[in-house]
């Protein structure tokens, strides 16, 4: 069965699109920790980041680094922290976090509600900055 994130890759379930590539994608997380909490996946399915291949994974990373400047960029911010936990979705992704402290990147803080239209805003804003 296909991962949630396999689902939006192939568009059948809409997502607040960032930017993408022929090999990763980058949307808004929809519970995010702080404005501008973005995902990063690659298109392939594969549960554990470390299971990806060494050039895919550096590609990977690369790519993160890529959509990070970008959310600085859309975010003033003292760095954009990344996690990466795999447990809540069976396929490998990044969080990119624009973070003042260490705290904004606990993840049983509360999460933001935000309308369609500001998470639109928000990705459009994001990939204006790439």
């Amino acid at each position: 069965m296909a991962s949630i994130f396999s689902k939006i890759v192939a568009g059948e379930i809409p997502c607040y699109k960032v930017d993408e590539t022929d090999d990763f994608l980058a949307f808004l997380d929809i519970n995010p920790l702080v404005k501008g909490h973005t995902l990063v996946i690659p298109k392939r399915e594969i549960d554990y980041i470390f299971d990806m291949e060494d050039k895919e994974l550096a590609a990977f990373q690369l790519y993160a680094k890529r959509v990070a400047a970008a959310i600085r960029k859309t975010f003033p911010c003292r760095k954009v922290g990344q996690a990466v936990i795999g447990l809540e979705v069976p396929h490998a992704h990044i969080h990119l976090i624009p973070i003042q402290q260490e705290s904004d990147m606990i993840f049983s803080n509360k999460k933001l509600q935000l309308s369609g239209d500001e998470m639109m805003a928000i990705a459009q804003a994001i990939h204006n900055n790439m």
